[in-house]
């Protein structure tokens, strides 16, 4: 969990320079100085967490600059195909015309492409003028049809090159941010080894303490053991991809994020699913999390800013913030938000 423990620390030169450091390049209003370890430590967690739900902007902006540029070539897909079927019939109702004219039947091109039959097209010569009516009728509809079509494509154009605004200053954001937790990562490299130590055992009694909490409720007497199919080979997807480092919005091959693990797992599961994690808790079915099951994913942080994938026992897979790697760790670690079924 994200929160500030009040222990005592014992304070050293390295520690009260680190402290002011992170106090001077954090994104924020001014704060009071942290001193002990154990408030260095609350700070680094405060700033790779605004580092998150920085990316998890960026990602969602980016997902749908990518949504809106499908849909723009879409459209301007079905604006040619209407264009190519317009100039086609144009040019078989001149030939209905002038056959018309010289007292012919229709032309057996025009035939076919006016029949829902082919084996039933026209061939009475009386129906000529009736044909004709109707396919001025279709030209007519189909100029229309192009016409809304550029209508809607001028829209989703002028949509796109919003959004590719948007995705551009939540990039920038995100390089902003970086950058501190950069600074953040280089003063926490000159700790010293018993404080580097220190912190890391801090972390582990904070993670431990509340999965004994939450196991001490009987939750685990309550979820389900059993994955579905499409769960086992999210979890085995997960699972290959222990021991690779946690790289913000990387979504695989070589590195993740955290929900770029959940997505891809998901993805090679055969159920795309949304990008972020916030999406992800916006869009799938929620479940109680006393009913999830292995392969559901569990949304942490108030903000949904966090997200990893319950593989049952108590445990998730995760790719937890830079500096660390795709691993098994307790799944009430963190402050649970609630639980989403991606093959609900």
């Amino acid at each position: 969990m994200r929160r500030i423990l009040r222990a005592p620390g014992r304070r050293t030169a390295a520690t009260v320079t680190l402290a002011l450091a992170l106090a001077a390049a954090a994104p924020q209003p001014a704060r009071a100085e942290p001193g002990t370890l154990t408030e260095v430590r609350a700070e680094l967690e405060r700033l790779y967490h605004d580092a998150e739900v920085a990316t998890n902007r960026y990602d969602a902006a980016d997902e749908k600059v990518t949504g809106q540029e499908k849909r723009v070539h879409a459209l301007r897909s079905r604006i040619g195909a209407a264009e190519t079927r317009l100039g086609r019939l144009t040019s078989l109702a001149g030939a209905a015309a002038r056959a018309q004219y010289r007292g012919d039947s229709l032309p057996a091109e025009m035939q076919f492409a006016l029949s829902g039959n082919p084996e039933r097209a026209l061939d009475d010569a009386s129906l000529v003028r009736q044909t004709q009516r109707a396919t001025q009728g279709v030209l007519t509809a189909l100029s229309a049809t192009r016409e809304d079509l550029g209508t809607r494509t001028e829209e989703a154009a002028a949509e796109l090159k919003r959004l590719r605004a948007s995705r551009r200053d939540r990039d920038t954001e995100r390089r902003t941010i970086e950058k501190h937790i950069a600074e953040a990562k280089s003063l926490e490299s000159r700790l010293e080894k018993k404080e580097v130590e220190r912190i890391a055992a801090l972390e582990k009694k904070e993670a431990d303490d509340a999965q004994a909490t939450w196991v001490g409720t009987g939750i685990l007497d309550k979820v389900g053991t059993e994955a579905t199919p499409a769960g086992r080979k999210a979890i085995a997807f997960a699972t290959r991809q222990l021991g690779k480092p946690y790289v913000w919005g990387a979504e695989g091959p070589d590195s993740y994020d955290c929900s770029g693990l959940t997505s891809g797992a998901w993805l090679a599961a055969g159920h795309p699913i949304p990008r972020t994690s916030e999406e992800q808790w916006r869009l799938l079915k929620h479940v109680p999390v006393e009913k999830m099951r292995p392969g559901d994913l569990i949304i942490y942080f108030a903000d949904a800013s966090h997200v990893a994938l319950y593989i049952g026992d108590g445990k998730i897979i995760q790719a937890p913030r830079p500096g660390r790697w795709v691993y098994v760790s307790p799944a009430a670690s963190m402050e649970i938000l609630g639980v989403v079924r991606p093959d609900a």
